[in-house]
């Protein structure tokens, strides 16, 4: 509809933008878009721009998957310290031989402290 200025009212507008973006839509689907906005030329620049946002995408999920990883990694890694600490510390209160000696007696070895050190056996 043309107003009286000379310019199209609403219902013009809408319908061009309507018809622009269904001839759009078509252009995609077809795969003719580049052709019809004469991006052709710029085409392998396209793929490359495409190229290089899928690399830091998958760059960046390759990353937070070893972070992850290390963030897992640091708690075994306590877990493990702390127990390491525990065996120590249970190391250290078995290494008395007066202490050696009882556990063998409570659980009735026969194993004794030896009276003589042991000797080495060289072969011929």
């Amino acid at each position: 509809m043309i107003e009286k200025d000379g310019t199209q009212g609403a219902k013009g507008r809408n319908g061009r933008i309507g018809g622009f973006l269904k001839n759009s839509l078509s252009a995609i689907i077809k795969g003719e878009f580049l052709l019809r906005i004469q991006c052709g030329k710029y085409f392998i620049h396209i793929i490359y721009t495409f190229f290089l946002f899928w690399v830091s995408i998958w760059l960046s999920m390759k990353i937070e998957k070893t972070l992850t990883k290390v963030e897992d990694n640091k708690i075994i890694l306590n877990d493990l310290e702390i127990y390491h600490a525990q065996k120590t510390v249970e190391l250290v209160s078995l290494n008395r031989l007066t202490t050696v000696q009882q556990l063998l007696l409570q659980d009735s070895s026969k194993v004794t402290i030896p009276e003589k050190p042991a000797i080495l056996i060289k072969k011929k």
